[in-house]
């Protein structure tokens, strides 16, 4: 792809040539490292749930039946990879840092993603630009440092890198490629369940008709049917061996189907509803991509090479909006009628069970090769004056998106769980089950340290319990956030106490007392300085293993603790022992001089 060179006369203070990569992964370092280093991670609003999963691994790895949420629940449900990392590396620095480390990995492996990505669709130079604003991205330091969703940001890069060596395989029929593409592709399927299902299309699509754009491109020499036959073949094998990989997952799934009423959430209201709606879902994750979208839209619409890529970045883009438009509800309602139809299944809607923050982040991985494509043009028009614009408009969106939770918290004031962890953990407390009312995010912590079970849980398409999938609301401990639903909901529950062994329940927030004090809970003890009651019910025989749910077998558990890890472990001996041929070396470019024109680089 070309653009129109400078003018002959005009001083270039910049070099006309790609970033090294290392380069770029030492700008990731340099930006995220200090704000994992302190740790702000830890306090993102998913972070304890992956904890919670990594400290069950690091004890049970090769049983994921987990006794310590919903009075039972496998963690067959949801996929292992990163989790099962974090475990490994607790042994060495414990649970807290190897949580920062695997977030600090996901974060290096996307630039490489985004450069190995974009390189289909632009030239070297713009892809290493794309490569420098995936690092910079506003809802990338959403999702690591407000949501906590790890295993999205570490799906992604996957994905992407898989993607390339699929491109190479289509064209040119390369074996190591489509080796390589399949041990990536399964491995990025071990790390996340909604970014196969949804992202790994959406990245895929565009890159299978630009494949057949460039048939006879740069040497390749491919037929039509050449590159259909291998995307079908690459296809068939990736599905397999997704089977494969995941196959407890699916067993799962098929054993305990998702059944429960929807839980409300933010990403699917209209955004133009609540101010905050607004500059959570649109400003904070887009940040000064805002600005571009006009060029996005311009510029994939007019070059054919860029149109397969700005279609599938238009689309994720609609999605990105949630409810704001009634086309995702339309959408996933078509895709839900159709599966119904070929399996005979009785799926719902998955619009009422899906988050969408995350397509604004898969939307802004599609749309920077094409924002590359801007940034040269500016650079090599304003020279540095661009780039320090540039510059600071990106470090502006990183600053939001980290700063947001300043203006908007998603947790409260801080508070200690040593003294209710230590006093289920003696005495023969962990003989019966626990509650926790307004801890947040805390009750996975709770989990970890304590040996006792509790009704509650983080991970909605875990819970079996009726009491609680018969009303649209998700954790009992937030149970007044979710209305009256919430509340009919721990009111069940309580109802049930004696079923489920429930004996303690430990309140943070002083809105619950009056319900539990009804209930027949009586408060006993105070802890962290008054801030946390325990209320315990007399006559509640010990907990006994409940009906719901169905533990996974020995084979399942052996197979769940070595093919999701084990495909991460493939694909990182793939790309060190075969490693891809270097391209010639190019001279390194200096300053021109004021009457020597500048070349710009063509694709």
């Amino acid at each position: 792809m070309s653009s129109p060179s400078i003018a002959p006369g005009r001083q270039v203070s910049l070099p006309s040539r790609a970033v090294p990569l290392s380069w770029v992964l030492l700008l990731a370092l340099l930006v995220h490292g200090p704000l994992l280093l302190m740790q702000i991670t830890n306090d993102s609003y998913d972070a304890d749930f992956h904890k919670f999963f990594a400290a069950h691994y690091a004890q049970h790895w090769f049983n994921p039946w987990n006794e310590k949420w919903f009075t039972g629940f496998s963690q067959t449900t949801y996929p292992p990879m990163e989790q099962q990392w974090m475990a490994l590396f607790s042994h060495v620095i414990g649970l807290n840092l190897a949580y920062i480390f695997v977030q600090l990995i996901a974060i290096l492996l996307l630039p490489i993603g985004v450069y190995r990505y974009a390189r289909i669709w632009v030239g070297e130079r713009a892809a290493s630009y794309a490569a420098i604003g995936s690092v910079l991205l506003g809802s990338l330091a959403s999702l690591v440092y407000v949501d906590g969703q790890l295993s999205t940001t570490w799906a992604a890069p996957l994905y992407l890198i898989a993607l390339a060596y699929f491109y190479e395989w289509a064209r040119e029929g390369k074996a190591m490629a489509l080796a390589k593409a399949l041990a990536l592709t399964m491995a990025a399927a071990s790390a996340h369940h909604v970014t196969l299902l949804f992202a790994s299309v959406i990245f895929t699509i565009p890159v299978v008709v630009i494949a057949l754009m460039d048939r006879k491109r740069d040497g390749a020499d491919a037929t039509t049917a050449g590159v259909i036959s291998r995307s079908a073949i690459f296809a068939a094998l990736s599905l397999g061996g997704i089977i494969l990989v995941l196959l407890p997952y699916w067993l799962a799934l098929k054993a305990n189907p998702i059944k429960q009423m929807p839980i409300p959430h933010g990403s699917r209201e209209n955004f133009f509803s609540q101010g905050w709606l607004a500059v959570n879902y649109i400003l904070v994750p887009w940040g000064a991509m805002l600005l571009a979208v006009p060029f996005i839209f311009v510029k994939g619409l007019k070059e054919s090479r860029l149109r397969p890529l700005f279609f599938g970045f238009w689309l994720t883009m609609l999605f990105a909006l949630g409810g704001t438009t009634p086309l995702p509800r339309m959408l996933l309602g078509m895709l839900a009628g159709v599966v119904n139809v070929i399996t005979g299944a009785n799926v719902h809607n998955p619009f009422d069970i899906l988050t969408f923050e995350r397509f604004s982040f898969w939307a802004n991985l599609m749309a920077l090769p094409i924002v590359a494509l801007l940034a040269v043009s500016l650079i090599d028009r304003y020279g540095r004056k661009a780039a320090f614009v540039l510059g600071t408009l990106a470090a502006f969106t990183v600053a939001f998106a980290v700063s947001w939770p300043v203006y908007h918290p998603i947790h409260d004031a801080p508070f200690s769980t040593a003294e209710v962890i230590s006093f289920l953990n003696r005495d023969g407390h962990d003989k019966f089950r626990y509650l926790t009312l307004g801890f947040g995010s805390k009750m996975s912590e709770v989990g970890i340290g304590a040996n006792a079970s509790s009704v509650d849980g983080e991970y909605n398409s875990a819970r079996l319990l009726p009491e609680m999938t018969q009303y649209g609301s998700a954790q009992l401990t937030n149970s007044k956030y979710y209305g009256t639903n919430g509340i009919e909901s721990l009111r069940a529950v309580l109802k049930h106490a004696d079923q489920y062994g429930l004996k303690y329940i430990f309140v943070r927030d002083p809105y619950y007392e009056p319900l539990i004090a009804f209930a027949g809970w009586r408060k006993t003890e105070v802890y962290d300085r008054g801030n946390v009651s325990l209320w315990v019910k007399d006559g509640i025989s010990p907990a006994h293993r409940t009906p719901y749910g169905t533990p996974p077998t020995a084979m399942e558990g052996i197979l769940w603790g070595t093919l999701p890890i084990g495909s991460s472990i493939i694909a990182l001996l793939l790309m060190l022992m075969f490693p891809d041929k270097r391209r010639k070396l190019e001279p390194i470019e200096f300053p021109l001089n004021a009457n020597e024109p500048v070349l710009r680089e063509a694709r």
